[in-house]
């Protein structure tokens, strides 16, 4: 179990959201194992969940639940290399999941229902990540009614089968129910992953009662479609095919080239150039959650509530630790996983337990050639599994930052040790300021991690999301790595936003803080999120702009949350009553 050691008992404090667990702390999820294929049954327990105030009936999920399967979803990746394919399915007779639970959203505050949608739907796009690169393909068997929610999940697998029984059904409801929208993609993975025709997406949006058996199959809403006779007996072979076709995802050229090892190329049999899959152990984290924030091994989070401002100390290796022959004898303690371990549970903590600190100063320290050095390990052994799980960690860690509603501003200081992995961070900020006027006293490095292991949700990495404009410079940029900067040099090349002199350091770096936290949070959450994503859009940026923009708004409007409004009148006497002027 994860160690959170508390200070200050006696200070008065809102409860806070739990946000470690570990299977001997599961009680909405069971994991079971036969060789190659996992079964994540879901048995949600009505009385389990988050707060006081709603049971969690016919596999109706709050954040609890959620962040039981987000722990699941990467145990499997870490502890089960060897698993294949994983079946999703109900643990419950004639229900599947009957989506996020209406009462827990209804008495939920509007920054928690926003908060609650993004981390669910980062936990479904960490299901899509594992079917596509670490090739543990995901398959929903929907043995009952599933609706919202629970469709959204059975979205996020690879197939959908769906038990043809004359009752069961899938449905997103949300409209015609609660006005309000299927928060965690379920619209935009109809059509841009199902494909589903357009018309028969808006009829299946519209249609409270979902569809059934055949219809849902010719709709393509789900992929097979099983008699109750023949159901499981159909999973479990089609599990197993998926299972033995099941490949992960090989390096690309870039990030084998930017790693320095341009060769050698894919083994014929890609499985067998990963290592022997035994498994890593996602030791607990240790943080002691005090009166002014978080403490970590690598990273403290101190927030200071009266002025809503947060810093984040991000401390780099005490050593550069040599790869053995098998890399996985690493372990979770090995510096890049512990760190980003750390980061991600800091970045869902500042979400839900901190929700006022507007304004997040990230800092490192450190020793940069060191961390230059661990950057380079990083990436030295593209094929191996572990290797690649400890990236994509990574990759999704930085995504959750990109997606996180808060200004980062990173400072770059005397000590300070941005380079490769770390100054991804860096570039992940809204700004970077760099103390100048020191020589080459203070440096950034950009190592492997800047070449395109860690893209973006749009596709870009980060430095040809910053010179959209300039490619060639990123190319430039590129051919030199590894390399440092000082001050002058990183803002030459425009990696830094400004560079102040000691002198005048400490007041730009106030200035800019206090004019941040003046500023109109929601007006900062949309400029944000516009700004961040420049270039192309994906599906993953269109969930989130939309999760951000439309869901954002809905959830305001008096038509879902007002006192006549669905979501509020959901469960009582009466019927919505709603503003029909449409904006």
């Amino acid at each position: 179990m994860s160690v959170e050691a508390h200070t200050n008992p006696a200070q008065a404090a809102p409860p806070r959201v739990p946000t470690q667990t570990d299977p001997s702390r599961y009680r909405h999820w069971k994991l079971k194992f036969a060789g190659p294929v996992a079964t994540l049954l879901m048995d949600v327990q009505e009385s389990g969940g988050l707060r006081p105030g709603y049971e969690l009936k016919l596999n109706s999920y709050d954040l609890a639940v959620d962040i039981e399967l987000a722990d699941a979803v990467t145990r499997l990746r870490f502890e089960h290399p060897e698993v294949r394919s994983v079946v999703v399915t109900s643990g419950k007779r004639n229900v599947f999941c009957a989506g996020a639970n209406i009462f827990m959203l209804g008495a939920s505050s509007h920054p928690f229902k926003v908060n609650f949608c993004k981390y669910t739907n980062e936990t479904r796009l960490a299901m899509e990540e594992a079917s596509r690169e670490s090739g543990q393909v995901y398959l929903a068997a929907l043995n009952g009614t599933t609706s919202g929610g629970g469709y959204e999940l059975a979205l996020a697998c690879e197939e959908i089968h769906l038990i043809d029984d004359r009752s069961s059904a899938v449905s997103l409801p949300e409209v015609p129910y609660l006005a309000v929208l299927p928060g965690t993609g379920g619209l935009t993975r109809l059509v841009d992953k199902r494909r589903v025709r357009r018309d028969l997406a808006d009829v299946f949006s519209t249609l409270a009662e979902g569809c059934k058996g055949k219809r849902a199959l010719e709709w393509k809403l789900v992929d097979a479609i099983h008699p109750p006779s023949t159901f499981a007996q159909a999973i479990q072979e089609r599990a197993t095919v998926l299972a033995e076709q099941a490949v992960p995802a090989q390096p690309s050229a870039l990030a084998r080239q930017a790693a320095g090892n341009g060769g050698p190329a894919p083994a014929a049999n890609p499985a067998a150039a990963l290592g022997a899959p035994h498994g890593v152990a996602l030791t607990p984290l240790h943080k002691t959650i005090t009166g002014r924030g978080i403490d970590y091994r690598y990273v403290t989070l101190a927030v200071d509530e009266p002025r809503r401002v947060a810093t984040l100390v991000l401390k780099g290796p005490d050593a550069v630790t040599p790869l053995p022959p098998d890399a996985a004898a690493l372990g979770a303690d090995w510096y890049p996983l512990a760190l980003f371990r750390e980061l991600d549970d800091a970045l869902v903590e500042l979400r839900f337990n901190y929700e006022t600190a507007g304004v997040v100063l990230v800092k490192t320290a450190g020793d940069l050639a060191r961390v230059l050095e661990t950057d380079a390990l990083l990436h030295s052994r593209p094929h191996h599994w572990f290797m690649r799980e400890v990236r994509l960690f990574i990759r999704r860690t930085l995504k959750r930052m990109d997606m996180t509603a808060r200004t980062f501003f990173a400072l770059v200081e005397p000590g300070s040790c941005f380079g490769g992995f770390l100054a991804e961070i860096a570039l992940a900020a809204d700004r970077v300021y760099m103390r100048g006027g020191s020589g080459d006293a203070v440096k950034l490095g950009l190592g492997a991690s800047n070449a395109g292991p860690f893209p973006m949700g749009n596709g870009l990495t980060r430095l040809g999301q910053r010179f959209l404009d300039n490619p060639p410079h990123v190319q430039a940029l590129l051919a030199k790595l590894p390399a440092t900067f000082g001050a002058e040099a990183a803002l030459e090349a425009g990696l830094v936003t400004a560079a102040p002199d000691e002198l005048d350091w400490d007041d730009e770096v106030r200035i800019a803080v206090e004019e941040r936290v003046s500023l109109s949070p929601d007006a900062l959450t949309g400029m944000e999120a516009s700004l961040r994503f420049a270039g192309p859009e994906t599906m993953e940026t269109k969930i989130f702009t939309r999760l951000s923009a439309w869901q954002n708004w809905v959830f305001t409007r008096p038509n879902a949350t007002g006192p006549t409004g669905a979501l509020t009148m959901y469960g009582k006497p009466g019927s919505p009553q709603f503003d029909f002027r449409r904006t």
